[in-house]
Protein backbone atom coordinates (compact mmCIF):
# COMPACT_ATOMS: atom_id res chain seq x y z
CA UNK A 1 0.00 0.00 0.00
CA UNK A 2 1.67 3.62 -1.22
CA UNK A 3 1.40 6.47 1.69
CA UNK A 4 0.50 9.59 0.62
CA UNK A 5 3.29 12.28 0.56
CA UNK A 6 3.15 15.18 3.32
CA UNK A 7 1.70 18.49 2.23
CA UNK A 8 3.45 20.70 1.15
CA UNK A 9 3.47 23.54 3.29
CA UNK A 10 4.26 26.45 0.80
CA UNK A 11 3.25 25.93 -3.27
CA UNK A 12 4.79 27.44 -6.06
CA UNK A 13 2.31 30.18 -8.32
CA UNK A 14 1.74 27.50 -10.96
CA UNK A 15 0.69 24.92 -8.62
CA UNK A 16 -1.63 27.65 -6.88
CA UNK A 17 -2.93 28.74 -10.69
CA UNK A 18 -3.86 25.14 -11.31
CA UNK A 19 -5.35 24.33 -7.89
CA UNK A 20 -7.73 27.62 -8.41
CA UNK A 21 -8.09 27.79 -11.55
CA UNK A 22 -6.61 31.46 -11.43
CA UNK A 23 -3.99 32.33 -14.11
CA UNK A 24 -0.45 33.43 -12.91
CA UNK A 25 -0.48 36.48 -14.27
CA UNK A 26 -3.91 37.19 -12.32
CA UNK A 27 -2.03 35.98 -9.08
CA UNK A 28 0.79 38.24 -9.79
CA UNK A 29 -1.69 41.09 -9.52
CA UNK A 30 -3.92 39.99 -7.05
CA UNK A 31 0.09 40.08 -5.29
CA UNK A 32 0.74 43.70 -6.38
CA UNK A 33 -2.94 44.87 -4.90
CA UNK A 34 -2.16 43.66 -1.47
CA UNK A 35 -5.01 40.52 -1.88
CA UNK A 36 -2.56 37.75 -1.35
CA UNK A 37 1.53 37.27 -0.17
CA UNK A 38 3.88 35.01 -1.32
CA UNK A 39 7.24 34.74 0.87
CA UNK A 40 10.52 34.13 -1.45
CA UNK A 41 12.82 31.64 -1.29
CA UNK A 42 16.49 31.46 -1.70
CA UNK A 43 16.28 31.06 -5.63
CA UNK A 44 14.01 34.20 -4.99
CA UNK A 45 11.12 32.24 -6.91
CA UNK A 46 7.51 33.04 -5.36
CA UNK A 47 5.99 30.31 -2.43
CA UNK A 48 2.41 31.05 -1.19
CA UNK A 49 1.45 29.22 2.17
CA UNK A 50 -1.09 26.55 1.19
CA UNK A 51 -4.17 29.11 3.01
CA UNK A 52 -3.61 31.55 -0.38
CA UNK A 53 -6.29 29.02 -2.12
CA UNK A 54 -9.05 29.66 0.24
CA UNK A 55 -8.50 33.20 -0.48
CA UNK A 56 -8.16 33.17 -4.12
CA UNK A 57 -11.43 31.39 -3.64
CA UNK A 58 -13.10 34.23 -2.03
CA UNK A 59 -11.59 36.76 -4.03
CA UNK A 60 -13.27 34.76 -7.28
CA UNK A 61 -16.64 34.73 -5.51
CA UNK A 62 -16.73 37.74 -4.63
CA UNK A 63 -15.42 39.35 -7.77
CA UNK A 64 -18.34 37.03 -9.68
CA UNK A 65 -20.89 38.96 -7.35
CA UNK A 66 -19.62 42.16 -8.87
CA UNK A 67 -17.34 43.57 -5.66
CA UNK A 68 -14.52 45.78 -6.85
CA UNK A 69 -10.95 44.66 -6.06
CA UNK A 70 -10.84 47.67 -3.58
CA UNK A 71 -13.75 46.12 -1.42
CA UNK A 72 -12.33 43.21 -1.70
CA UNK A 73 -8.63 43.92 -0.92
CA UNK A 74 -10.86 46.13 2.20
CA UNK A 75 -12.48 42.96 3.75
CA UNK A 76 -9.31 40.85 3.08
CA UNK A 77 -7.39 43.54 5.54
CA UNK A 78 -9.84 42.84 8.37
CA UNK A 79 -8.60 39.13 8.13
CA UNK A 80 -5.25 37.48 9.68
CA UNK A 81 -2.20 36.81 7.52
CA UNK A 82 -1.85 33.21 9.29
CA UNK A 83 -4.68 31.16 8.62
CA UNK A 84 -7.10 30.74 5.49
CA UNK A 85 -10.53 32.93 5.59
CA UNK A 86 -13.25 30.70 7.77
CA UNK A 87 -16.78 30.34 7.41
CA UNK A 88 -17.36 32.55 10.60
CA UNK A 89 -14.99 35.00 8.60
CA UNK A 90 -16.99 34.68 5.30
CA UNK A 91 -20.20 35.27 7.02
CA UNK A 92 -18.99 38.58 8.36
CA UNK A 93 -17.69 39.35 5.24
CA UNK A 94 -21.20 38.60 3.44
CA UNK A 95 -23.37 40.38 5.51
CA UNK A 96 -21.13 44.01 4.17
CA UNK A 97 -21.20 42.68 0.87
CA UNK A 98 -25.22 41.45 1.04
CA UNK A 99 -26.32 45.42 1.63
CA UNK A 100 -24.25 46.71 -1.00
CA UNK A 101 -25.72 43.73 -3.61
CA UNK A 102 -29.14 44.75 -2.40
CA UNK A 103 -28.70 48.45 -3.17
CA UNK A 104 -27.02 47.20 -6.69
CA UNK A 105 -30.16 44.86 -7.10
CA UNK A 106 -32.46 47.77 -6.31
CA UNK A 107 -30.61 50.24 -8.78
CA UNK A 108 -30.61 47.78 -11.26
CA UNK A 109 -34.15 47.21 -11.55
CA UNK A 110 -35.22 50.22 -11.58
CA UNK A 111 -32.99 51.35 -14.30
CA UNK A 112 -34.27 48.27 -16.05
CA UNK A 113 -38.12 48.92 -15.49
CA UNK A 114 -37.44 52.61 -16.67
CA UNK A 115 -35.63 52.26 -19.06
CA UNK A 116 -37.98 49.42 -20.73
CA UNK A 117 -40.69 52.30 -20.41
CA UNK A 118 -39.17 55.40 -22.34
CA UNK A 119 -37.66 52.93 -25.04
CA UNK A 120 -41.25 51.69 -25.37
CA UNK A 121 -42.41 55.06 -26.22
CA UNK A 122 -40.37 55.13 -29.37
CA UNK A 123 -38.65 58.69 -28.85
CA UNK A 124 -35.19 57.08 -27.53
CA UNK A 125 -34.36 60.61 -26.33
CA UNK A 126 -34.06 60.48 -22.04
CA UNK A 127 -32.88 64.49 -22.95
CA UNK A 128 -35.71 65.74 -24.72
CA UNK A 129 -38.53 63.48 -23.56
CA UNK A 130 -41.88 65.38 -23.38
CA UNK A 131 -43.04 62.79 -20.43
CA UNK A 132 -40.28 62.81 -18.77
CA UNK A 133 -37.92 65.37 -19.04
CA UNK A 134 -39.86 67.88 -20.54
CA UNK A 135 -37.73 71.00 -21.88
CA UNK A 136 -34.66 69.31 -20.06
CA UNK A 137 -35.32 70.06 -16.71
CA UNK A 138 -33.29 67.54 -14.93
CA UNK A 139 -30.21 68.79 -17.44
CA UNK A 140 -30.54 71.42 -14.66
CA UNK A 141 -29.39 69.16 -11.86
CA UNK A 142 -26.24 68.11 -13.13
CA UNK A 143 -24.62 65.31 -14.36
CA UNK A 144 -26.37 62.13 -14.07
CA UNK A 145 -28.91 60.02 -14.19
CA UNK A 146 -31.52 61.69 -11.53
CA UNK A 147 -34.60 59.83 -12.35
CA UNK A 148 -32.95 56.43 -11.45
CA UNK A 149 -32.10 57.69 -7.99
CA UNK A 150 -35.63 58.61 -7.29
CA UNK A 151 -38.10 56.50 -5.08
Amino acid sequence: MMTPEPLQRELTVGQVAARSGVAVTALHFYETKGLIKSNRNQGNQRRYPREVLRRVALIKVAQRLGIPLAEIGKALQSLPDNRAPTAADWRVLSAQWSRDLDERINQLTLLRDRLNGCIGCGCLSMEACPLRNFGDVLGDRGPGAHLLEED
